[in-house]
């Protein structure tokens, strides 16, 4: 890992800020891992600055990419499943048969903190390979008290065995656990009183999901998990309107949550409270296209509302077992005919967004220095192309930590 001198500079660069592609070359200097400055290359005068070094030059800049949803601690894999999907069972199906979600959590209760970390690293180094600098990762594998403070645990160790920012979401509301069959209201009360004080006490949680769907819980049952978030200062999101439309979106909206995510069966209402309460949308074109989905999210909907777009994800080992977040780019694109910059926004800017830091996925002055410098010629080329090995370097906390070899085994 390289590390600082005073000033570190990039320059000649072609630079998009979160939001738009600047429309000159520019340069960019970072101290003591924020940004410092950046202007227009013609203007730059280096003799204004002092114990410069010069770390790069051409290519296109981008904040570091951020993936706002993902389920990445689990153990085992879905492989059966995928074929089953193919033969034509449907995901519901293969949920109410004991499969879905329930298998994983099987395995994911069977193995020890170590298993799952050696697991979970791979996973975790394609997505830093591709370019992510912060991530989210969700409990839900373990849908016990034990097990899902150990999911937690382990996604706060991540963060200390690579150079990545995790944000940490308790997904207790995942699904009904065997042992609470026919129990959901039980269940909820479990998740309520004993999940969420837990996990806020040992500070493992930054935010709390739920999975508000026929298959998964009601908007009444999400709704006393969200008080209960709230109760102890944890902030809300929700899977919603995945499957068909539960008024999840307008729920979480109501509850000032930061995001509803999927929301392929959104409709106008849930739009409008979504605008009202600035709720982010998260698109997760990964899980759409494993799932071979055929219903849209209301882009032109979310559009024309103004809703913040954020793209993620979604790495998890059922619906979408892709840790390749510049496919997701692409994907957003070829599906959801989102344009190269919203995709590229939606997972800068507007993912971090959904993750209550709004001073990250951009370039500003006095933000954390997390930026990609990609062998690229445009920032449509993420988009435009499934290809990996452009990302250049990858800075965090103006820390340069990629080309890096990493041991998949360190503990």
């Amino acid at each position: 890992m390289s590390r600082a001198s005073s000033i570190q500079l990039w320059r000649d660069l072609v630079l998009f800020d979160g939001e738009q592609t600047c429309p000159q070359p520019m340069a960019v200097w970072v101290q003591d891992g924020r940004i410092a400055g950046f202007c227009p290359e013609a203007e730059f005068d280096a003799a204004a600055l002092s114990d410069v070094r010069e770390v790069g030059r051409g290519g296109v800049m981008t904040p570091g990419l951020v993936d706002c949803h993902t389920h990445l601690v689990y153990a085992g894999n879905r492989a059966r499943e995928f074929e089953q999907r193919l033969e034509g069972v449907s995901y519901a199906d293969i949920a109410r048969a004991g499969g879905g979600i329930l298998s994983t959590v099987r395995a994911t209760r069977a193995a020890s903190e170590d298993e799952l970390i050696a697991a979970s690293l791979p996973r975790l180094d394609a997505l830093l390979a591709d370019g992510v600098t912060t991530l989210e990762i969700k409990s839900g594998y373990g849908l016990s008290l034990d097990d899902e403070l150990k999911l937690l645990r382990v996604a706060r160790r991540l963060s200390q065995l690579r150079p990545v920012r995790v944000l940490t979401t308790l997904l207790g509301a995942h699904a009904l656990p065997p042992d609470y069959h026919e129990r959901a209201d039980e269940y909820v009360t479990l998740v309520c009183e004993s999940m969420i004080p837990a996990a806020a006490a040992q500070g493992l949680a930054d935010a709390v999901d739920v999975f508000c769907e026929h298959i998964g819980f009601s908007p009444a049952q999400c709704e006393r998990i969200f008080q209960a978030a709230q109760r102890h200062g944890l902030p809300i999101k929700a899977h919603a309107e995945q499957l068909s439309n539960q008024g999840g979106s307008a729920l979480t909206a109501r509850y000032q949550g930061l995001s509803a995510d999927h929301i392929e069966y959104l409709d106008e209402v849930g739009v409008q409270a979504m605008a009202a309460a600035g709720t982010v949308a998260t698109l997760l074109p990964g899980a759409f296209y494993t799932l071979r989905e055929t219903q849209l999210p209301p882009i032109a909907l979310l559009r024309q509302y103004g809703v913040p777009m954020a793209l993620a994800s979604d790495a998890n080992p059922g619906t979408a077992p892709i840790c390749f977040p510049t496919l997701t780019l692409n994907l957003a694109c070829t599906l959801f005919r989102l344009t190269p910059r919203e995709a590229l926004a939606g997972m800068t800017a507007h993912a971090a967004r959904a993750l209550g830091r709004p001073d990250l996925g951009r370039i500003a002055v006095g933000v954390p220095a997390d930026l990609c410098l990609w062998a690229v010629q445009q920032p449509a080329e993420l988009a435009y192309a499934v290809q990996p090995g452009r990302l250049r370097q990858r800075i965090v906390n103006g820390v340069i930590c990629h080309p890096i070899e990493v041991d998949h085994h360190a503990r």
